[in-house]
């Protein structure tokens, strides 16, 4: 991080912040000591060659049993979800979008989303998750793992917001899916940024994560390598070579 990001990090107020976070797979030392502020309404591409630390910070965050932290303080809105069970986290408004998606078999799509909804919904209905994501209203009666890869990257998205979260954490959403697909996907993250959720992303696509994010933070062995805006990562050459390889 240079002097001026960390700065920056230090006195911007944060909305979503990882301080000095360590967290271990066993005896694997997987985040090593990393701290980085998201601010609200913004999009956050979390980066890094595989093996770097970025699932693992994700899940950290969403406070689930793996990786397990061993020191280090996480805050949502002033609120301490290092204290936290991943399901008090998610009542506090953090909603995790795993790779494998979790879609429940069995149920329909509407079934899938009236299962995560909370009752009664403050700022996401059903209805409203629908305009969003039109497709899901055509297939409402579909089960949900019958979808296409893309669609059911969608019914996870449109999932986690019937919970009315304020932090969406997305792992690898563009896996496997056409570029088209990906464009819908970006499209409705851009609309979600401009109705104040805020987005940590880690994608393998490292250039379409830039493109999309406001800033981004790379890891590299579990620390971090680099924290500030995405339009510079896309501007550094060497940078992208050294740490994403693109």
């Amino acid at each position: 991080m240079t002097a001026s990001n960390a700065n920056h990090a230090a006195t911007a107020p944060a909305y979503l912040s990882v301080w000095d976070l360590h967290a271990y797979y066993g005896e694997s030392y997987i985040v090593q000591g990393i701290s980085f502020n998201v601010h609200e309404g913004e999009i956050l591409a979390l980066l890094g060659r595989n093996g770097a630390g970025k699932t693992s910070t994700l899940r950290a965050i969403a406070r689930l049993d793996d990786p397990q932290i061993t020191h280090g303080e996480i805050w949502l809105d002033h609120k301490p979800l290092h204290e936290m069970a991943s399901f008090e986290a998610s009542q506090h408004g953090l909603g995790l979008v795993p790779e494998d998606r979790r879609i429940i078999a069995g149920l329909t799509v509407e079934e899938n989303l009236k299962l995560a909804q909370i009752a009664p919904p403050v700022g996401w209905s059903i209805d409203r998750v629908y305009d969003l994501f039109p497709r899901l209203r055509e297939r409402r009666n579909q089960e949900g793992v019958t979808l296409s890869g893309g669609e059911q990257q969608m019914l996870a998205i449109a999932r986690a917001l019937c919970r009315d979260i304020k932090v969406l954490l997305l792992d690898e959403p563009y896996e496997g899916l056409a570029p088209v697909i990906v464009d819908e996907i970006e499209k409705t993250l851009r609309i979600i940024k401009d109705q104040g959720i805020t987005t940590v992303i880690v994608e393998q696509n490292a250039v379409r994560a830039l493109k999309l994010a406001d800033r981004a933070v790379i890891l590299d062995t579990g620390g971090i390598v680099f924290d500030g805006t995405a339009a510079e990562v896309l501007d550094n050459k060497e940078l992208r070579e050294e740490y994403l390889a693109i």
